[in-house]
């Protein structure tokens, strides 16, 4: 594997298990606000992070690569309003996927197909996210400024379930 994928790959695990820190920071302020819904919803989003970390991980094992786990810097962002935790999760989904997007530009500059298709799951992965968080936002707009509304966000939220990722390496 070039060396430069390699340390984008390794830097990436550190960026996934920062992005499992933020989410369960923003829990941690929703469970705060009573609202154990969108509490639920981002405890479990942690745990994905913590998966796309572990796969990121066990492929560069997988390829005989060193891995290099790095300090994990706490998160920096402040919450003030209900809106706050949505707005930042969305930001922050739209900059993960810049950075897997390079890590594929610098895979496919050096032919390194196999990274290439191991990256294609978290290509589609990112939609994903970036789409549920402009939804949270969405529902957050139209439903947030009613307490009714807001109960019942709350109890959609409290319904998600974790589930592992079905990515095979």
């Amino acid at each position: 594997m070039d060396k430069n994928v390699s340390a984008l790959l390794n830097d990436q695990i550190n960026k996934e298990l920062y992005s499992a820190y933020l989410y369960l920071d923003m829990s941690n302020f929703y469970a705060s606000k009573g609202l154990d819904g969108f509490a639920n919803w981002y405890e479990i989003q942690a745990k994905e992070e913590q998966d796309h970390a572990m796969l990121i991980y066990q492929f560069l094992h997988n390829n005989s690569e060193t891995v290099t786990l790095e300090a994990i810097a706490k998160p920096d962002k402040v919450f003030e309003t209900l809106m706050d935790p949505l707005t930042a999760a969305l930001e922050h989904e739209q900059y993960v996927t810049s950075l897997i997007h390079n890590i594929y530009a610098a895979a496919q500059a050096v032919n390194d197909y196999r990274t290439v298709q191991f990256l294609d799951w978290f290509v589609k992965e990112q939609g994903e996210e970036e789409k549920n968080s402009s939804d949270l936002i969405t529902k957050m707009e139209l439903f947030g400024g009613d307490a009714k509304g807001l109960y019942m966000l709350n109890s959609e939220l409290g319904t998600r379930v974790y589930s592992a990722p079905s990515l095979v390496l």
